[in-house]
């Protein structure tokens, strides 16, 4: 009997398969999944049709009570994690604009680029002087047990490179990079939690040669993009200030990178706010009090007073003023003895980039920092180099108004094909025009004449080639400048010749 109902079953079903591929009375039926299953779904002259097939919340119905499909679906959240950014189309041609500058500057300086990844061993950033960037960390423990964290910055990846090849880098080093950085920190105007940054470093040249290499590059950078001495400032100091004073009060040079910290961070807190540091550090508040004084000179002849003239500090910032003369960019720097930067690897000279009008935060940031390679297990090793965020630079170029604008997409031209038969030769009058140089925008699916003339308008396009019947049968197609509104003939042999005259 069971055999005698499947048999039936099968013979009913290969009917209707019969019937769905039957050829109409308009031709032959087109057979594809689609077209099956809505004939499927369809009753047949009063016969039965399969439940299953017509019930349009099946899926529904054969999914577990307490699945999400029954719940509800949570509405997505479409706004990027806090402290992050989208880059749409318009942002990154911004992006784009800025990190071009900044590789053309540091191309025409003689250095080369690199990268490593954005994932580092968490011991590459933990150092015990209390700095907040290891407080601030985007750090966890990954699958295979191991301390990890997204690098909030450069240098130290940078370290561990060098540090990789075993002295085998021909030095002097002179390398670039545009690392994406991350820090869990309280976001204010042009500080973000993950920003991109360019770092410009220096290996193994010992004098303020590297640092005044480094500062006519960020000028020219500066320069380039339409700031002027006006607006933005560069102050400059040295470590070996610090590290002068706390010797002449008795201090131990292995409190220097801490008392360098907690120094840096008097810019923003009352020194009652680190008091208590500052004591488990075995530092009294009159030590602190005579760095203060030290640190509260804008002049370099104020300095060696105070120093003397032997000072190696006061050596080294002279030599350093007097190379910025001769890349003639003294008009942008100015010396501050409060300026001391808050990573603790830092050695000798340090320097920090504001804005005139102090609305905005720092702009860059860098410094000497020899004995970086040696505090994870290396060869003592000169180096110098800054970091130069994105969000700040760009609100900087906001509020002069010398950003460009981005709403142009850079495209050339537009080309359209009047009807579908002329789409394949559309295509090959694109492929002609963008062989020639130009970047274009083939129009792909049919729409109205109105409509592509909107299109090209929109994003800034220069020209709207258009193929026609009546055109391509003499072999021409009509161009339209669209900035003027004159329209023109051209043969599609001579569109390279064309796309040469227009340029």
């Amino acid at each position: 009997m069971n055999r005698i109902v499947v048999f039936l079953f099968a013979m009913i079903s290969s009917r209707r398969l019969v019937a769905a591929l039957a050829p109409t009375a308009g031709g032959n039926r087109v057979f594809s999944r689609t077209s099956f299953a809505l004939q499927a779904s369809k009753p047949s002259g009063g016969g039965r049709v399969s439940g299953a097939v017509q019930d349009q919340n099946l899926l529904d119905k054969t999914t577990k009570q307490d699945s999400p499909q029954q719940k509800g679906r949570p509405q997505l959240d479409t706004n990027p994690p806090k402290g992050t950014r989208d880059f749409y189309p318009q942002d990154m041609r911004l992006r784009t604009w800025l990190f071009d500058h900044w590789r053309a500057v540091a191309k025409s300086f003689g250095f080369s680029e690199y990268d490593a990844p954005v994932l580092e061993s968490e011991a590459l950033y933990v150092r015990k002087a209390g700095e907040e960037v290891t407080t601030q960390l985007y750090n966890f423990v990954d699958k295979g047990d191991r301390a990890v964290a997204l690098r909030p910055e450069m240098t130290p990846s940078l370290a561990r490179m060098v540090m990789a090849q075993k002295g085998g880098l021909p030095m002097p080093l002179k390398w670039y990079s545009i690392p994406q950085c991350w820090r869990y920190e309280r976001m204010t105007r042009g500080r973000r939690r993950e920003h991109f940054q360019w770092n410009m470093d220096v290996w193994g040249v010992a004098g303020p040669e590297a640092e005044a290499e480094l500062m006519a590059a960020m000028v020219t950078f500066f320069e380039n993009v339409g700031l002027t001495a006006e607006d933005v400032g560069i102050k400059v100091n040295s470590r070996l200030v610090i590290g002068e004073v706390l010797d002449s009060l008795g201090i131990p040079e292995e409190k220097f990178a801490v008392t360098c910290v907690l120094v840096d961070k008097l810019e923003k807190v009352p020194i009652e706010a680190i008091q208590g540091d500052l004591e488990e550090l075995g530092l009294d508040r009159s030590v602190v009090e005579k760095l203060l004084d030290v640190l509260t000179n804008k002049s370099l002849d104020a300095l060696k007073g105070t120093l003397g003239e032997d000072s190696q500090a006061v050596k080294e910032l002279s030599q350093f003023m007097t190379l910025c003369e001769a890349y003639n960019i003294q008009n942008w720097i100015l010396f501050d003895a409060s300026v001391v930067r808050g990573l603790a690897y830092y050695t000798g000279i340090v320097f920090e980039a504001f804005d005139r009008r102090g609305e905005l935060r720092a702009i860059a940031g860098g410094g000497r920092y020899d004995k970086l390679l040696e505090t994870f297990g290396g060869v003592q090793t000169p180096a110098a180099g800054f970091g130069f965020g994105d969000a700040v630079i760009v609100e900087l170029l906001k509020e002069r108004d010398v950003l460009p604008s981005f709403e142009s997409t850079g495209v050339d031209t537009v080309v359209f094909a009047m009807n579908q038969d002329l789409y394949a030769p559309a295509v090959g009058v694109a492929s002609v025009l963008r062989k020639a140089g130009q970047s274009v925008d083939v129009v792909l699916e049919g729409k109205k004449l109105k409509w592509v003339f909107k299109h090209a308008d929109r994003i800034g396009a220069k020209y709207c080639v258009v193929v026609g019947a009546d055109e391509y049968l003499n072999g021409e197609v009509a161009i339209k400048d669209l900035s003027g509104g004159a329209q023109k003939s051209v043969k599609i042999d001579d569109l390279s010749n064309w796309v040469s005259d227009e340029q």
